[in-house]
């Protein structure tokens, strides 16, 4: 099969990162990432035409640090930040300067937990309890629960496995996805979403609403047209996509 045969045009590729690119591990910066994912990723970009992009709540310059040599077109901080042909814009931490705040209460109300971590991304923070305690757990929860609802309505919270993230209100990642098909090289394509957690539904619900393909990866209530089991059975049909494999997400299994 020639190359030009091989590519396609009609399709927008968007992918989560935890859960669904990677396992997700005990600590944010813990991830293992496949070897033979990054070289996957950068030929299935060049047979959809540039059309690939990750869209994660870590940060850009993260996701950059776990996918390197490679850079990817990002959508971080769920929106927040966004990078598109190599340009970057978005994310500034001295533009959250209540969220700041929070933060450094965050630190102070969270500190006598043991094995509750803060996830600091400047423009955004998450609450990180998978590791603590079932006491500890509840009490880290309720206090992100209350960070947020103090900071009012400009910011939002997100609960997702064992963290609560708090963001800027107008920033997810269905806004994001749109963000993307409004310029080359994803104008004009159906765009296809794969996520694994609560915080990717509100994408699922923008991508079914605009026509595309919403796929949950890993069990749980969705609204997901598609499914797949887990990151490994992700990496291996985004392998065979790469490959020349016919890239049909219709066909995936229901949800």
């Amino acid at each position: 099969m020639s190359e030009a045969a091989r590519q396609t045009t009609d399709i927008a590729l968007f992918l989560d990162f935890d859960g669904t690119l990677v396992e997700i591990a005990p600590r944010p910066d813990a991830v293992q990432v496949d070897p033979g994912l990054v070289p996957a990723l950068e030929r299935l970009r060049e047979r959809l035409g540039g059309a690939l992009a990750i869209v994660t709540g870590r940060p850009v310059a993260v996701i950059d640090d776990f996918l390197k040599p490679a850079r990817f077109d990002i959508a971080g901080l769920h929106g927040v930040e966004r990078r598109v042909q190599g340009r970057l814009s978005g994310g500034r931490p001295e533009d959250h300067p209540d969220l700041r705040a929070g933060v450094e209460r965050l630190h102070a109300e969270t500190a006598r937990y043991e094995a509750v971590l803060i996830e600091d991304k400047g423009a955004s923070v998450a609450v990180h309890w998978r590791l603590a305690a079932p006491g500890d757990a509840q009490a880290a929860e309720a206090i992100v629960k209350a960070v947020a609802s103090d900071l009012g309505a400009a910011y939002r919270l997100q609960l997702g496995k064992a963290v609560g993230e708090i963001v800027p209100a107008d920033a997810t990642k269905g806004h994001a996805i749109r963000a993307f098909l409004e310029a080359a090289p994803y104008a004009g394509r159906r765009a296809v979403f794969l996520g694994d957690d609560r915080t990717d539904e509100i994408a699922f619900a923008s991508v079914n609403e605009d026509g595309g393909v919403s796929v949950r990866v890993g069990e749980g209530e969705t609204v997901a047209g598609r499914r797949l089991a887990d990151p490994a059975e992700v990496r291996a049909l985004l392998a065979a996509w790469a490959e020349g494999a016919p890239i049909d997400p219709d066909a995936l299994p229901t949800a």
